[in-house]
């Protein structure tokens, strides 16, 4: 399957993967500014954006599986990569079968005990859900700051501050990608993530984490860096579960500074 992407910039490549949501569109917010100093590639996952579906089934391991064959198909040996949320697990996962270059998680997922994926679980799929009832409402209520905070309270730490062009990608790629449901299955039924021993990532590898995350909680971050024992560990103050919401200039600083 050949990904759906869009490039941006010159110089080194870096290659971008999202989580759930707009695909690529979720990279918006830091997508220019990453772009003024490497040559970007933000990609749609199969069943996001304009990529279609997986023929096969749905994991965490097929859809990296689908990140690694496009950077095979590039002609990447070492490719720098920075990806979110369920992103930044597959980015991890690339680093872990020594796939890529530098690398750089914000927010990943696959660290969690059974109550905490259970909770995850319990919790996104209901929103999940509300935001498809809403559909043709969203873009209003996230026009207002009212209807941001009541939305996206789980996953901004101030959404009252953001700007509705900012989310709007991303609710809207909740409620209509075609793999949202799958992926969900693949985060909360499929095994946790498997760290990579000291001396083994292809890279640096660092890993941003926001301190008032309420999706992957805060204390993920310490089981991330147990499996991962060579990465740095930043965190994000005063930011949720999407660092390119909430701290887009301090993103885009840490993925260039932690890539080459």
């Amino acid at each position: 399957m050949t990904l759906n992407y869009v490039r941006r910039g010159s110089g080194s490549p870096l290659l971008l993967v999202h989580g759930l949501g707009a695909g690529w569109q979720s990279w918006s917010p830091v997508l220019d500014a990453l772009a003024e100093h490497r040559e970007v590639w933000a990609v749609d996952l199969p069943g996001f954006g304009e990529t279609p579906k997986l023929t096969r089934e749905v994991s965490i391991a097929t859809l990296t599986d689908s990140v690694q064959d496009f950077i095979r198909e590039q002609g990447w040996e070492r490719v720098s990569t920075a990806g979110q949320s369920m992103g930044g697990r597959i980015v991890l996962e690339l680093a872990r079968r020594g796939i890529g270059g530098d690398t750089v998680a914000l927010d990943p997922g696959g660290f969690w005990t059974d109550l905490e994926v259970a909770v995850f679980g319990a919790t996104l799929r209901p929103s999940i859900a509300l935001v498809r009832a809403l559909r043709g409402r969203l873009p209003a209520l996230l026009g207002s700051r009212v209807g941001r905070t009541a939305l996206l309270a789980q996953f901004s730490a101030r959404p009252w501050a953001l700007s509705g062009e900012t989310v709007l990608p991303d609710v809207r790629g909740l409620a209509d990608s075609p793999a949202t449901g799958a992926a969900m299955d693949a985060l909360t039924k499929g095994p946790k993530q498997e760290g990579a021993p000291a001396g083994t990532a292809p890279g640096r590898v660092t890993i941003g984490w926001g301190r008032r995350d309420l999706v992957t909680v805060p204390r993920q971050a310490a089981r991330a860096t147990e499996l991962f024992p060579d990465a740095v560990l930043h965190w994000f103050e005063r930011c949720g579960h999407f660092p390119q919401w909430d701290a887009p200039d301090e993103a885009t600083r840490l993925i260039l500074d932690n890539t080459n």
